[in-house]
C-alpha cells in the first residue's frame, strides 16, 4: 500500500520537484558515505522537513548522521519514528541503536529490551545479537556489583552498630566506675567525719574527765583547807589531829574485835537466853 502511494506521489509530482529530491538524495547518501556527517544530515533534514520526503530510510539515515555527530537527543527522536516501521530490517536497526544509546548511558535494562526487540524484528541481526549478550553480562555484573555493595554497606551498618554498642556499653560501664568511685570517696568521708567525731567526743569526753579529777582535786583542798582552818580554831594541830584520828581509830578496831569474841562464845545452858 504504501509503495502504491508512493508510486501515484511520483505520477502526480512536479518532474523538477522530483528530479531536486532525487538530487538531493544523491547528495545526502554520498555525504554519509563519506563520513561527512553534518552535511548528510542537514540534506536529510532538507528532504524531510523541506520537500516533505516521509521515508523511513531517509529518517534512519539522519538518525545515524546524528548518532555519528554525538547529537544523541535528535538521534534517539529519529530512531523512535523509525521503530513503527513496516520494515522489520530498518525495525530492527533502530531498535538495536536505541539499545547501543541506552547501554552509554547505563541503562542496561532499557538497552536490554531495546535490543529484545530488535531481535524479534530481525533474528538474522546479528549485530542486535551480539550486543544483547554485552548488555547482559554488564547488567548481571551490575546487579552482582549492587548485591556487593549492599552486602558491604550492611556489613558497616552492622560494625558501624556494633562499635555504638560498644561504646553505650564503656559508657555505662565507665559511668557505674564513677558512681562507684563517687560512693567510695563518699564513704571514706563518711568514715573520715565519723572519725572526726569520735575523735573530738574522745577529746571532750577527756577534757570533762579532767575536768572532773580537777574538780575533785579541788573539793579535797577546799575540804582540807576547811579542815585547816578547823582546826586552827580549835587550836588543835594538824599533828596532834592525826593522833587523835589514830587513836579513835584503834579504839573502833578493838571495839569490833571484842564484839566478835562475845559473838563467837556459847550461852549458857542454865541461864535464860534474855
Amino acid at each position: 500500500m504504501k509503495h502504491l502511494i508512493l508510486i501515484i506521489l511520483v505520477l502526480f509530482t512536479d518532474p523538477v520537484q522530483l528530479a531536486k529530491i532525487n538530487g538531493l538524495k544523491k547528495e545526502a547518501n554520498q555525504a554519509y558515505q563519506d563520513g561527512n556527517f553534518k552535511v548528510a544530515a542537514n540534506k536529510y533534514s532538507m528532504l524531510r522537513d523541506s520537500l516533505g520526503v516521509d521515508e523511513d530510510e531517509i529518517s534512519l539515515n539522519l538518525a545515524h548522521s546524528y548518532f555519528n555527530l554525538g547529537d544523541t537527543a535528535n538521534a534517539k527522536i529519529n530512531y523512535q519514528n523509525v521503530i513503527s516501521s513496516e520494515n522489520k530490517e530498518l525495525q530492527s536497526i533502530a531498535s538495536q541503536q536505541l539499545g547501543v544509546l541506552a547501554k552509554n548511558e547505563q541503562k542496561l535494562e532499557e538497552a536490554l529490551s531495546y535490543l529484545k526487540n530488535a531481535i524479534k524484528a530481525n533474528p538474522k541481526n546479528r549485530d542486535a545479537k551480539y550486543d544483547y549478550e554485552v548488555v547482559k553480562k554488564l547488567l548481571n555484573q551490575q546487579q552482582q556489583n549492587q548485591q556487593n555493595q549492599d552486602q558491604q554497606n550492611e556489613d558497616q551498618q552492622d560494625q558501624k552498630d556494633q562499635e555504638q554498642n560498644q561504646d553505650q556499653q564503656q559508657n555505662q560501664d565507665q559511668q557505674k566506675q564513677d558512681q562507684q568511685k563517687e560512693g567510695d570517696q563518699k564513704d571514706q568521708q563518711n568514715q573520715e567525719q565519723q572519725k572526726d567525731s569520735e575523735k573530738k567526743e574522745g577529746e571532750k569526753s577527756e577534757e570533762q574527765q579532767q575536768e572532773g579529777e580537777k574538780s575533785e582535786e579541788q573539793q579535797q583542798q577546799e575540804m582540807d583547807e576547811a579542815t585547816r582552818q578547823k582546826l586552827e580554831e580549835m587550836n588543835i594541830s594538824e599533828e596532834k589531829a592525826k593522833m587523835i584520828l589514830e587513836a579513835l581509830k584503834n579504839n573502833e578496831i578493838q571495839y569490833i574485835q571484842q564484839r566478835k569474841r562475845q559473838s563467837s562464845q556459847q550461852p549458857d545452858s542454865d541461864k535464860p537466853d534474855w
